[in-house]
């Protein structure tokens, strides 16, 4: 990335403005409207529903809404490059996203590049606008998430074309808002065979779809397990060629892993800056807390993870941007922007002390999500080994 933070050039749909002044107009929107609102948003239920819509309203009046959504579907076309300098500001909060109308990206996307004309004509633009919300899940109850060849969730063709899925998901991020999900299932073969896996689009309205249960992570909401009783799926909401899953998987996990530690380099500078703020306003028996070297020890290393992190993470988005190979950066930084975070906030934490446990700050809910990033979305030891053999395998003979 070499643009410099002058004015670029913009499309139409794009804010006429600097890419600093547009990466400061996010901070302060986050800073100033999403924050406030995260105890609520945090708990869920109508009320948090009711304050994520006053939100939006207030980002797209500001002009901040879908800013990398595409242009033809009625975002403001940021590339990924560009969008990166402004990520981490809108993912401080975990609810910087769906605030900004960014969250859709993934699905809107997805759907976009792979749908049937069916497809692309009902739902991506509804989901840039806000109008429709969208799940996806991949991982079946007692399966382990990082093989999906053992999925069980079944779609069986009937003689129209049409399918009828049959089977339970766990750990579907936000399935209970969700006006569709795109499910992972297995459409030839049984589970274990590496092919016969495909995706399909299910409206949550169709009969035979439930949610079961909310599955509270280290006691936040936002997770949730799913059914599939004989739901019926029309033929033409297929995503991709049939039994292709995994190919449009790869290309959205590559995506969304990085968009994921963007946000986390920003929820670690958040805790970071709290830290700080912590240590210069805090006088004790024995003098102020900067003046404590264990203190700063716990301001240098966070520091310095949060600065030896960011260039990877910024290396997984170049590779992405000029569609290289991105495995390795990506798992890289996966990997790191993960442990930096459980890192991060775990200084701020004992920094904080007790008032670092309680209910006054944020740095509760982000350690949570510094400690789940390191299972959700591929485990640690799942990058590290992929990683590592792609790696030696470049020395072979």
């Amino acid at each position: 990335m070499t643009e410099d933070e002058g004015t670029a050039a913009h499309s139409p749909h794009e804010p006429a403005c600097t890419e600093q002044e547009l990466k400061d107009r996010v901070a302060d929107f986050v800073r100033t409207h999403v924050m406030p609102h995260e105890p609520v948003l945090d708990a869920g239920g109508p009320a948090a529903a009711a304050a994520l819509r006053k939100l939006q309203a207030g980002a797209k009046e500001a002009g901040l809404w879908a800013l990398p959504l595409p242009g033809e579907l009625g975002g403001q076309g940021l590339d990924l490059a560009r969008y990166a300098r402004l990520a981490e500001a809108e993912g401080a909060s975990d609810h910087g996203p769906a605030a900004l109308g960014s969250a859709p990206l993934l699905d809107a996307t997805m759907l976009w590049r792979h749908g049937t004309d069916r497809v692309r004509t009902l739902y991506p633009h509804r989901l840039t606008s806000g109008e429709l919300r969208a799940c996806y899940a991949m991982t079946d109850p007692e399966t382990p998430g990082t093989d999906p060849y053992l999925t069980a969730t079944r779609a069986v063709e009937r003689a129209d074309g049409s399918w009828t899925v049959s089977g339970r998901k766990w750990f579907t991020s936000h399935a209970a808002g969700a006006d569709l999900v795109t499910v992972l299932a297995r459409t030839d073969g049984r589970p274990g065979d590496r092919t016969g896996l495909s995706l399909l689009v299910v409206p949550t309205s169709a009969p035979g779809f439930r949610v079961v249960r909310e599955l509270p992570v280290l006691g936040g909401a936002g997770q949730w397990e799913i059914e599939f009783d004989r739901v019926h799926v029309d033929a033409d909401h297929l995503l991709g060629a049939r039994g292709r899953a995994l190919d449009i998987a790869a290309e959205r996990l590559q995506l969304g892993r990085t968009l994921r530690c963007l946000r986390w380099l920003g929820q670690a500078q958040r805790a970071f800056d709290l830290m700080c703020a912590r240590v210069n306003s805090r006088t004790g028996s024995r003098g102020p807390l900067g003046g404590h070297q264990l203190v700063q020890s716990h301001v240098f290393e966070s520091l310095l993870a949060l600065r030896t992190t960011r260039p990877l993470v910024h290396e997984a988005v170049a590779a992405i941007s000029a569609g290289r190979d991105a495995h390795v950066e990506v798992g890289l930084a996966k990997v790191a922007a993960a442990r930096m975070l459980q890192q991060v906030t775990d200084a701020a934490i004992q920094v904080h002390g007790a008032a670092g446990l309680g209910p006054d700050t944020p740095l509760p809910a982000l350690y949570r999500t510094g400690r789940t990033a390191r299972i959700l979305d591929g485990p640690d030891e799942l990058h590290i080994t992929g990683v590592a053999r792609r790696v030696l395998g470049g020395y072979g003979t």
